[in-house]
């Protein structure tokens, strides 16, 4: 082999190396690093987006190539909760596997972060889902304004989802509506200690919260496969949203909804999932 060959193929080698170890350094596993709202992965934590404008969510998708889902996924969420297939939910279980919601204790410690994307809540209290088979524990509950599922084509002012997550990292999501009506003095907690701004958090002890009434089981819900609602709209996300929506005052609406700014992902096209109204009365 000549020099100039010897050159050309040091070269090829050294390239392909390069490529290997960029590979191996900045590829993504695919696991879902955020659970509801914001990246935990630091990478996917400096892509900066919003709810509007040139980084607001028609354009999610080109901002970075792990929220192609946002873009290309075929089962996203949120969706227009319509034209569902009503089914008896005793038939329901006995097809996929028994629902049920657990509850230990009451909630004594809260935490609250304003993350610039919403109004995140964890709580002390262990909270669990199990769904055909798998365990599920209650990650944090946050909120959107107006909603982002809607029925029949109708927004509430306010949605709250409850993340749960799976060992595995599966993730399972009860969404719950909420429109203006009587004073629900469950909220009443969690409203007077909202954070106010940007990145400022809150703590709290010494609670007395119920939290078997802040996140039932409903007795008619909504089931369908989706995915999360913000980047980068992993798929795979099990979604439930109760039928009927739950009622807080307009005093109490008013205190949280301006701290939210239209954060709502619009909805998406149902495609070919099954959309199921599991009626368990």
């Amino acid at each position: 082999m000549n020099d100039e060959c010897r050159k050309r193929a040091a070269g090829t080698v050294l390239l392909i190396m390069l490529l290997l170890v960029g590979c191996s350094q900045s590829g993504h596993d695919g696991k879902v690093e955020q659970v509801g709202e914001d990246a935990r992965d630091v990478h996917l934590a400096e892509v900066h987006w919003t709810y509007s404008g040139e980084e607001g969510p028609d354009h999610w998708g080109k901002l970075s190539p792990d929220f192609a889902p946002c873009s290309e996924g075929l089962e996203q969420s949120p969706i227009d909760l319509t034209n569902a297939t009503t089914v008896d939910g005793g038939a329901f279980e006995r097809r996929i596997g028994e629902t049920a919601l657990t509850i230990e204790q009451r909630a004594r410690v809260m935490n609250l972060v304003d993350n610039g994307h919403t109004i995140q809540v964890t709580n002390d209290v262990p909270m669990a889902l199990d769904l055909d088979g798998k365990h599920y524990e209650l990650v944090q509950y946050h909120f959107h304004a107006p909603s982002e599922h809607t029925i029949n084509g109708e927004f509430a002012p306010l949605e709250v989802h409850f993340v749960h997550k799976s060992a595995a990292g599966e993730l399972a999501v009860i969404g719950v509506l909420v429109e203006e009506g009587e004073h629900d003095p469950i909220w009443d907690p969690v409203l007077a200690a909202l954070p106010t701004h940007d990145g400022e958090s809150r703590h709290i002890e010494d609670l007395e919260l119920d939290m078997s009434e802040l996140r039932p089981l409903p007795k008619r819900y909504y089931r369908y496969h989706g995915s999360l609602t913000t980047p980068p709209c992993s798929e795979g996300v099990e979604w439930f949203v109760m039928a009927e929506k739950r009622q807080i005052s307009p005093e109490q609406m008013a205190t949280l909804v301006p701290l939210l700014d239209n954060n709502n992902r619009p909805v998406q096209p149902l495609g070919e999932r099954e959309l199921v109204l599991v009626s368990v009365e």
